[in-house]
């Protein structure tokens, strides 16, 4: 996916000046740019963005608004690639890390058009010089390949072609895919994943992505792929279907963060694995109190059929984990508990590993992506217990529900080194000026800055 927002070195460009609150005594701005400011009532605030004529009436440049530089706005410059006209635009005034500038215009600039003719011609930035013009390209194109992914609706974003998806991806960087599919799963040993999407028309499968040197450091990335969730028998009411487009936002995620890997060449042999099914309702859909043998042997009994995607995730977890990765991570549009904690910008993530989660709550700080360290504890772990097979897959009681989902999942692994669990929410529901509402790539720029610190190119 390319990122068309940057002009080309050279061309003729106008000036943006940034302008803080009281920016009319900046000295940095000519004479005739500090008293316009005055005489408009221009205040400064943060993404207020006013245009500048010249003496002829002609545009001249335009003055964009920090405000008091406080946490939160770090992408500022996306006000910039949807309030300003179409055209050529540069960065007058020097107002910090150039690369975040760049990175939020870029991701301002972003539409999802794929229905509906874009209703105007958005502006262009030249990429300032001190900004890593190609990270930020390969950052932005993997947060518009997630967000993409993720706003297609099923229709046009089922197994098939989230597959298709998947392959288009690998064909950019010489990766190979797999895929094990409808029957053949139960013959390859990946039940649940077979049962939960055995109801829908479009078979159930298992997708398998490799890239990268064998002898390089097992990465294994593993994502949520329910293309579409009713909730199974236990069908979920008419509102809690509106979104379920976006319960493939986990695959969504870790093919973003593959992509960003993958570009980037980190000396890593990265494994993607993404089940790809729709919980559906037939005449053969899974029930409650169902009692399901997963690939790694362990029973569960079936408290509630819209408790799929751990189902899902536990069978291909269990494959990576049979392989003893360095680092397993997986990513999940999981829990409605998660979002009942920590709201819809605030990604939980569980992990065995204190080393991994300082490494990337730093990362993530120093990208403005923030995640929050959520704990594994092992009490709730009895929650998890079955009169009649080795763990329920939603327990009654329905408290820390995000927690015992994640208790859920560690159950499936015990070679990988280390492990990540994110459970993610994947959407935006408010405009924001570097996210529109709409999918929402959530801690995969945290995750590839830890991991390109990790594993330098």
């Amino acid at each position: 996916m390319t990122v068309e927002c940057f002009s080309e070195d050279g061309v003729a460009s106008l000036p943006v000046y940034l302008v803080g609150k009281g920016g009319i005594d900046d000295a940095r701005l000519d004479a005739d740019v500090r008293r316009w400011i005055g005489e408009t009532g221009f205040r400064g605030s943060a993404g207020e963005v006013m245009l500048l004529p010249d003496n002829k009436g002609a545009l001249a440049g335009a003055i964009l608004g920090t405000g008091d530089d406080k946490p939160g706005t770090p992408f500022i410059t996306a006000h910039l690639a949807r309030k300003l006209p179409e055209g050529n635009w540069h960065l007058a005034t020097d107002a910090g890390d150039d690369g975040t500038l760049a990175l939020g215009f870029a991701l301002g600039h972003y539409r999802f058009d794929r229905y509906r003719k874009a209703d105007r011609h958005a502006p262009r930035l030249v990429c300032p010089t001190s900004a890593d013009r190609s990270q930020v390209e390969r950052i932005a194109a993997a947060c518009y390949l997630t967000r993409d992914l993720v706003n297609t609706p099923v229709n046009d974003m089922g197994p098939v072609e989230l597959e298709a998806g998947l392959r288009a991806l690998a064909k950019t960087y010489g990766a190979s895919v797999e895929a094990t599919i409808g029957d053949e799963l139960l013959a390859k040993n990946f039940p649940m994943i077979h049962t939960v999407g055995r109801a829908s028309v479009a078979p159930p499968r298992l997708l398998d992505l490799q890239w990268g040197r064998d002898d390089a450091p097992k990465v294994t990335l593993v994502g949520k792929g329910v293309c579409f969730d009713t909730g199974g028998l236990d069908i979920k009411p008419a509102a809690g279907m509106l979104l379920m487009k976006k319960d493939m936002g986990g695959a969504a995620h870790v093919m973003g963060l593959a992509s960003m890997i993958m570009d980037a060449r980190l000396p890593v042999r990265l494994r993607v694995l993404i089940p790809a099914v729709e919980n559906a309702i037939s005449g053969n859909a899974f029930r409650p109190s169902d009692i399901l043998t997963s690939r790694k042997g362990l029973t569960v009994e079936i408290g509630n059929t819209d408790a799929e995607g751990r189902l899902v995730l536990a069978d291909a977890m269990a494959l990576a984990d049979e392989e003893e990765p360095e680092l397993m991570i997986d990513m999940a549009t999981l829990t409605g508990a998660a979002r009942v904690a920590l709201g819809p910008d605030l990604p939980p993530f569980y992990c065995t590993s204190d080393s991994f989660a300082s490494a990337l709550l730093d990362a993530a700080e120093n990208v403005h992506d923030p995640v929050w360290r959520m704990p594994l504890f092992d009490p709730y772990d009895r929650n998890l217990s079955s009169s009649v097979a080795d763990l329920n897959n939603a327990p009654a009681g329905g408290m820390a529900g995000s927690v015992i989902a994640a208790l859920f999942l560690r159950r499936f692994v015990e070679k990988a080194k280390e492990w990540a669990h994110f459970d993610i929410y994947a959407w935006n529901p408010k405009e924001k000026p570097h996210a529109p509402v709409g999918g929402e790539a959530q801690a995969i720029r945290a995750l590839y800055e830890m991991l390109s610190r990790r594993f330098p190119a």
